[in-house]
């Protein structure tokens, strides 16, 4: 057969394959079978081979899969993609990177209706079902006149023919007690929930164990069925709830206890995104369980009989106190405000129940101020509902003072339970001010969610520029930075996105007065309808210049003004909102001028690119000079 594979002689190049328009009226399953080829050991800069889904009316394609594992054989990716009105392309990218001794080579790309997890077992790539290899146990493929095993195996369930296959373990080859097969399914890629069913045989002389696990990605495993010991030896069909909110893998587990056990044959796994029982149970809904603080404590709550420890507060911008982490204009909660005067306070804050036997990511923004002691300042309990057991998962170690710093912990429980914030102070002496906000919670480990793709048209400088590029570097350029910047009275104290990590800026004191800074994304595909971009933006020092951002369109060499901000806006990072639209290809410009001293250290961060107008607007309070209320904190 054949296979196309991509010149390596150009490293540090792409190469894009682009498929035709596609429509995908219900849910489908992408297949790919591909290969890494590299002889060298380790690369520090290794090829890569990505699939990116680009939809109709976006103006980036969202990565759906990425790999740069070498091999000595074909592997095979499974990629579920949810049913979408919109006509869409798959864009193949191999990158090449700095290794000449690599190549990289699809064999064969497949898209079929219906889930990756479902199979029939007839097509050779098992649609990227494996065996886990054991020694004397395994799943091997039956059927299609085979006969190689000592037991009599069955015909198949797909054909009711001997020609058409199954997937066997036969208990021959057993040397140990209780050795197990595992025969894993490709990983799910998408939410799914509803009902997975298959047909299966036994023939046992001595006790078989089958069993069916879910694995997540931290290898934690869940049965969900298991056979009963009344059988005959017909195909029997079995239906199990299946609920996969975040990526897992089905195992099909057996295990015998002696040679003689018999066999197990598997057939027909599919599956339907209706619950098998009656059960109407919606799924568990995280945004839920998340607040921002805007308009009230949405499911949050506090007990009464501990006072008003939390307050949900405002700080007009102003350039000694930092205001929200949301917007900088916007509301977040407060522990130990001005009436809770008494030496000592406890603030509780109660989170709505959160459904057992799940996995979650809590991430949260917390800032402290004025605090002697830090410790007990702020932490986080699991609050058990059936018990009163209280578990203390989280608390502050030591942080920067006054910035917004993200904290991210995951946690598994096996029943219902809360998730409670609390802030607690002995003295008055130790106690400060700890300002809590934009509260989400995820479904899966915090971990599997970095590893997750990125979102499309997102960037946190984190890693590197991203999108964006600049036309000459030098000392008067954009600078990527985290932490503080040089100069006192200018400039964030750390970045947007953590706390921790990383923004852009200008520093003021390389550069003269009017001088310009660009920071030029690259050239993004026009698409019909509004478009809106937000990002956060840090002007405060009391000689700060001027922040634009302009739309430039490819062959048209006027820049068009879509937003501008003049002089020193405030101490927090503040959100910005562009709705824009163009649908010829066209390139987004910051441009930053330094003001009239070295105090003016312009900062942008967490710039998102979204298809769609802009759901909110934003709030522009005073652009240039101080309001009389510059410094008023609103309880």
């Amino acid at each position: 057969g054949h296979y196309i594979s991509v010149d390596t002689s150009h490293e540090g190049e792409k190469a894009v394959l682009s498929s035709p328009d596609l429509y995908s009226e219900e849910w489908s399953c992408v297949r790919l079978i591909y290969q890494i080829a590299t002889t060298s050991d380790t690369s520090p800069d290794p090829a890569r081979l990505n699939l990116y889904l680009r939809q109709e009316g976006e103006s980036f394609d969202r990565l759906l899969w990425s790999a740069k594992e070498p091999s000595d054989s074909w592997l095979i990716a499974s990629l579920d993609l949810a049913n979408s009105t919109r006509k869409y392309k798959l864009v193949l990218e191999a990158e090449m990177g700095q290794d000449k001794s690599t190549s990289i080579a699809v064999f064969e790309i497949k898209i079929t209706s219906g889930y990756c997890i479902e199979c029939d077992f007839e097509e050779n790539h098992l649609c990227g079902y494996v065996n886990h290899w054991n020694p004397n146990v395994n799943w091997f493929v039956g059927g299609g006149n085979i006969r190689n095993s000592q037991s009599i195996l069955p015909k198949d369930h797909t054909l009711n023919s001997a020609l058409g296959h199954y997937m066997y373990v036969d208990s021959v080859y057993v040397k140990h007690f209780q050795e197990v097969a595992q025969l894993i399914s490709p990983k799910t890629m998408a939410p799914i929930s509803g009902c997975l069913s298959f047909y299966y045989q036994l023939k046992q002389e001595s006790s078989i164990v089958f069993t069916v696990y879910l694995r997540d990605m931290s290898g934690f495993y869940e049965e969900i069925w298991k056979t009963d010991s009344a059988l005959n030896a017909a195909w029997a069909l079995a239906e199990v709830d299946f609920n996969a909110p975040y990526p897992m893998e089905v195992i099909f587990e057996v295990a015998f206890n002696s040679a003689k056990g018999g066999y197990v044959a598997l057939d027909d796994i599919s599956f339907s995104p209706v619950y098998c029982s009656n059960q109407t149970g919606t799924p568990f809904n995280p945004a839920k369980a998340g607040c921002n603080f805007e308009e009230d404590l949405c499911n949050f709550y506090q007990d009464h009989k501990d006072g008003p420890g939390w307050s949900r507060v405002k700080v007009k911008r102003n350039v000694y106190r930092a205001g929200d982490h949301t917007t900088g204009f916007g509301y977040y909660l407060l522990a130990n405000t001005k009436f809770t005067s008494q030496p000592e306070y406890i603030g509780r804050l109660y989170g709505p129940t959160l459904p057992g036997n799940l996995q979650f990511c809590l991430r949260f923004y917390y800032a402290l101020y004025g605090f002697f002691k830090m410790s007990g300042t702020l932490a986080v309990y699991i609050f058990e509902e059936n018990h009163v057991v209280q578990e203390k998962i989280w608390s502050v170690l030591d942080s920067p003072k006054g910035v917004w710093t993200q904290a991210e912990i995951s946690f598994k429980k096996p029943m219902p339970c809360k998730v409670v914030f609390v802030s607690w102070c002995k003295s008055f002496w130790d106690c400060g001010l700890v300002a809590l906000d934009d509260v989400s919670l995820s479904l899966g480990s915090c971990q599997a969610a970095d590893l997750l793709l990125p979102s499309p048209g997102e960037c946190t400088f984190e890693k590197d520029e991203c999108v964006f590029t600049q036309t000459k570097r030098g000392r008067g350029s954009w600078h990527r930075k985290r932490g503080p910047t040089p100069t006192s009275y200018t400039g964030p104290k750390g970045d947007h996105t953590t706390g921790v990590g990383f923004y852009m800026y200008i520093e003021a004191s390389n550069m003269v007065y009017g001088q310009r800074a660009y920071l030029v994304s690259r050239l993004l595909r026009g698409t019909s309808g509004k478009q809106c971009l937000t990002f956060f933006y840090h002007m405060y020092g009391a000689g700060t210049g001027l922040l634009s951002v302009y739309l430039k369109k490819e062959g048209d060499d006027e820049e068009i003004p879509l937003w501008r901000r003049t002089g020193e806006q405030s101490i927090s990072w503040l959100r910005g909102l562009i709705e824009y639209e163009s649908d010829t290809n066209y390139q987004i410009i910051f441009e930053a001028i330094r003001g009239v001293s070295i105090r003016s250290d312009t900062a942008i961060d967490d710039i998102l690119f979204q298809a769609g107008p802009c759901l909110e607007v934003e709030e522009i309070q005073f652009s240039s000079g101080y309001p009389d209320s510059l410094n008023e904190i609103e309880y």
